[in-house]
């Protein structure tokens, strides 16, 4: 026996596959094994090895074919063209506090907490509860879990003063997350087409909502202690909107507060017009100098819709939040989110009520205002020291970010770049306007990761900001 190796045969098998048309069947292995002198365990071998190269392929019982090659084809898409026509709003790109990044670079773009400031321990011995109850078989009710709509319900109530009836559990509608709520209340309670009165800057999220649902936006400008009521009363008054956005508690991106007395006259604006107030309240949990007190804690006549996030404040793989409204605007709101996704996992809602029904939430909330002032106060003063031209006009008593006015002329997309080099991640501020943005601005988050590199991420952004007024 000749004893001829596997590697040989296989390079013998190559010249004739080389010669042979796509589909040729080979001799069959006794005929190999006889030709090269070769055992079946060597012939086999040589086979396999063929086989992986993808120049041969064996059907089980026909027997083993030489394998066409395939071209590959480059996909045509033109013909969606005209099937989708045209879009009613342009596609928007992700936001630029979305963007995931490498534990390397200093992020002060992103909207999330960093896990140091989530309530670790409770998130996952909740979630291990969780799975082991009847919540990880069965199927919730479409408002949500009747616990954890009391839950929200008592929440709102506590601020709730004497003489305004405070809300039922049934008025709670339990949702994967506020973007969705948003995105529902736009859609059911506005419309395509209709006006939308919106804070000026705000949330990117509800810019991208209120486009997506096809509703006409109208800007209010909004400052430190929110919108001017005179700007307010105009705006309903010449656009004929039914529904104002606006967070009165710790805005994104500004941080801005309103008074009590601010949020009195908005109320009274909204009642005057017969229209909707929807109150974001998504920073509820990061007060650090003050206490939030909902707007809708005043209201018992159907005016404003209030929404409570847990998702940033629990954490983000538990996206649970609620919206709270009465009368015939809540049954439009629940037969929208029964038709977008019929109802929110029960498993997590179940944890989201596990974590904050805990005394250690408390406890947890109590630590976490600390530790956002801590980390507040050190961004503000190394931008003072070393990025000075990032002006902070206003320090939020509560949040999670500090919004930096720069000089007028800076070119924000190389401002990102230049800083990005140097490695840290900043967050234009452009997408939190409405429409035209009323200057460059920076939204920079102080409850990132590495509070200990704030220093040196300021100082590389004051060396950019010095090369981009050059």
């Amino acid at each position: 026996m000749n004893h001829d190796s596997s590697s040989n045969i296989a390079k013998r098998l190559q010249e004739w596959i080389a010669g042979a048309t796509p589909g040729s069947r080979l001799p069959s292995t006794r005929s190999l094994v006889a030709e090269h002198r070769a055992s079946p365990v060597t012939v086999q071998k040589a086979l396999q090895a063929l086989t992986a190269q993808g120049l041969i392929e064996s059907r089980p019982g026909v027997g083993t074919f030489v394998r066409a090659v395939r071209t590959a084809r480059l996909s045509d898409y033109g013909w969606q063209t005209a099937a989708l026509r045209s879009p009613q709003t342009p596609p928007r790109s992700a936001s630029a506090a979305m963007r995931s990044t490498t534990n390397d670079v200093i992020a002060f773009h992103s909207g999330y907490p960093d896990w140091e400031l989530l309530p670790e321990r409770l998130v996952r011995a909740a979630l291990a509860r969780a799975a082991r109850s009847g919540a990880a078989l069965s199927r919730p009710p479409a408002p949500g879990l009747p616990e954890l709509q009391s839950w929200f319900a008592h929440e709102l109530g506590a601020s709730t003063p004497a003489g305004i009836t405070p809300p039922a559990p049934g008025d709670v509608v339990v949702l994967p997350g506020s973007q969705s709520g948003l995105s529902s209340i736009f859609r059911a309670l506005v419309g395509p087409g209709q006006p939308l009165l919106m804070e000026s800057p705000t949330y990117w999220g509800a810019i991208l909502a209120a486009a997506q649902a096809g509703v006409r936006v109208i800007p209010v400008p909004s400052g430190p202690d929110g919108p001017d009521p005179e700007e307010l009363a105009r705006a309903f008054e010449e656009s004929g909107a039914r529904m104002f956005y606006a967070q009165p508690n710790y805005a994104n991106p500004t941080g801005a507060q309103w008074t009590a007395r601010r949020g009195e006259q908005v109320q009274d604006i909204v009642r005057t017009n017969g229209a909707f107030l929807v109150e974001d309240d998504w920073a509820h949990d990061f007060g650090i100098n003050t206490t939030p007190v909902p707007i809708a804690a005043r209201d018992d006549s159907g005016h404003v819709v209030y929404l409570r996030s847990l998702t940033k404040s629990v954490s983000p793989a538990i996206r649970v939040a609620a919206v709270i409204a009465r009368g015939p605007a809540l049954e439009r709101i629940l037969a929208d989110r029964a038709a977008e996704s019929m109802y929110v996992s029960g498993l997590l809602q179940a944890a989201a009520l596990d974590v904050v029904t805990q005394p250690a939430w408390q406890t947890h909330l109590r630590s976490l205002r600390h530790q956002l002032q801590s980390r507040r106060d050190l961004l503000a003063a190394s931008l003072r020291e070393y990025a000075p031209q990032a002006h902070i006009g206003h320090i939020p008593k509560g949040g999670l970010n500090l919004w930096a006015r720069l000089p007028d002329g800076t070119d924000l997309e190389l401002l990102g770049r230049d800083c990005e080099s140097a490695g840290v991640i900043v967050a234009a501020g452009t997408e939190w306007f409405p429409a035209e943005p009323t200057g460059p601005f920076l939204r920079l988050n102080f409850a990132g990761p590495n509070p200990g590199a704030f220093r040196e991420g300021a100082r590389i952004l004051g060396q950019a900001l010095e090369r981009n007024s050059r």
